[in-house]
């Protein structure tokens, strides 16, 4: 086992902007509203979960059901763009009458916010580049850090107020957006050059 601060530090920072927790507190803030309660351990070890078996397995489980990375980000990039619209509009697009706290740690929050395609994609790129042990590491303190967030979204909430909320959201919903729009674009040229 070779650790390299340098890799660690590295796909942390790539991780953590991939992931963008502080631009989802909004959205969290939302979903805990929706459900009542937010299992912040829960969330945070599933996303963790998805996050370490795509590392491993991304790209097996890709191909054996014949689904390229390109494809999986755009499929993604259609769910973040529709997030971000409801973040914008201030609308519901997808019905949650039986939200739970459990269901909702899982869909949306551990998948696709935190262990998103954008952060799945960003996994199988590091993976090229970086020690496994590294990453593995990288994401164990992303994953402290989403459980962090996670656990004081409420005090960040009374923090900020209402009105603050509603400007972040506006605002990120826009960033969220913009996210979606270059991981549709980049995904849908490299699929057009694939052919």
């Amino acid at each position: 086992m070779q650790l390299n601060f340098k890799e660690i530090f590295t796909a942390f920072m790539v991780l953590f902007a991939v992931i963008d927790i502080i631009g989802s507190i909004p959205i969290i803030i939302d979903l805990r509203k929706k459900a009542g309660h937010i299992q912040s351990e829960k969330a945070s070890v599933i996303a963790g979960i998805i996050l370490v078996v795509f590392l491993f397995l991304g790209k097996s489980i890709l191909n054996l059901i014949g689904i390229d990375v390109n494809s999986f980000a755009v499929a993604g990039a259609f769910i973040l763009f529709f997030i971000a619209l409801e973040m914008i509009l201030g609308i519901t697009l997808y019905k949650q009458e039986e939200s739970t706290a459990m269901s909702t740690a899982v869909f949306p929050l551990a998948f696709p916010l935190i262990a998103g395609p954008g952060s799945l994609t960003t996994l199988l790129s590091l993976r090229a580049e970086f020690r496994t042990e590294n990453i593995i590491i990288a994401l164990i303190l992303n994953v402290i850090f989403i459980f962090i967030v996670l656990k004081t979204s409420a005090k960040i909430e009374r923090l900020i107020g209402q009105n603050g909320i509603n400007i972040i959201r506006k605002v990120f919903g826009v960033v969220l957006l913009a996210i979606a729009v270059k991981l549709f674009a980049h995904n849908i040229k490299a699929l057009f050059e694939i052919a």
